[in-house]
């Protein structure tokens, strides 16, 4: 017969296994999601060393040709149309806020400054992103879904040099190029709103932009155009890849679930790699 302080002991001791239990639940789940986003990111960083490995064999150029225009040439009207409009509100406001303390002269540096440190890589990365980056996803994920990847494995043909590598060489070749389209055209809608509609000297314009916009600055904002471009690509590659594996879904949807999420993953990333890179390079 048990005593009665020992079916007290154990009952005690049970309430507070279930009490410790209750407590670490919201532990438990937050555990398991880094972990698996631990295990998402060392999977995305051995699928673009695969990549870029595999740029180097033969036959590559023709496919990296086509991926540049369908990346980089299809979203140059674009990128030009968001430049513009983005130099012309930096020079409207930097016009009205410089002039109340009488230095209007530095609305061209302010403008430069902004454009080729900041906005440019930023605005041309989530602006591939939307036009370029989704598509990407749909096409491999479709691919995918349709079993032409397996295909190209029956017939021993790498997936990964054939569909990945020429996407991401071409997207590192042309984040930067447009990045510089994008802050050339941007500091002319500066000048359209600063000098044409608001009368500054146009000689001042450029002298300040000439005078205070150092080769550094250049050099960083191509810097964080290529960690964008290694990023998108990785990301909406990456997500179409393995369209198929998505737990919540499959087929059609599962094509549309990722390519949702690698624009929506690819745009947080942007944001944040960005503060990471600009602390490094201050």
């Amino acid at each position: 017969m048990v005593p009665a302080a020992d079916n007290q002991t154990r009952s005690e001791n049970e309430t507070k296994w279930q009490l410790g239990m209750l407590l670490s639940r919201p532990f438990f789940s937050i555990g398991r999601a880094v972990i698996r986003w631990i295990n998402i990111l060392g999977a995305a960083t051995v699928f673009l060393f695969l990549a870029l490995v595999k740029v180097f064999r033969s036959k590559q150029l023709s496919k990296i040709v086509q991926q540049l225009y369908y990346i980089g040439a299809r979203s140059t009207t674009i990128i030009m149309l968001v430049s513009v409009f983005t130099g012309m509100v930096l020079g409207l406001q930097s016009y009205h806020a410089l002039v109340k303390f009488g230095a209007q002269g530095a609305v061209g540096t302010l403008v430069a400054l902004s454009l080729i440190r900041e906005l440019g890589p930023v605005l041309t990365a989530i602006m591939i992103t939307a036009r370029a980056g989704s598509a990407i996803t749909a096409e491999i994920g479709i691919q995918r879904i349709s079993e032409q990847i397996d295909a190209l494995h029956t017939m021993r043909i790498d997936p990964l040099r054939h569909i990945i590598s020429p996407r991401v060489t071409a997207a590192i070749i042309s984040f930067p190029i447009l990045t510089t389209v994008f802050d050339l055209i941007g500091m002319i809608g500066g000048y359209i709103s600063g000098v044409m509609l608001l009368g500054l000297n146009s000689g001042v314009y450029f002298h300040s932009i000439q005078a205070n916009v150092e080769m550094k600055d250049i050099s960083d904002g191509l810097i964080k155009a290529i960690v964008f471009a290694v990023i998108v690509a990785t990301v909406c590659c990456y997500q179409g890849y393995f369209a198929h594996m998505r737990r919540d879904s499959h087929g059609a949807q599962a094509v549309g679930l990722a390519t949702t999420s690698a624009v929506v993953i690819s745009c947080v990333l942007i944001l944040v790699s960005d503060y990471v890179v600009t602390s490094l390079l201050i």
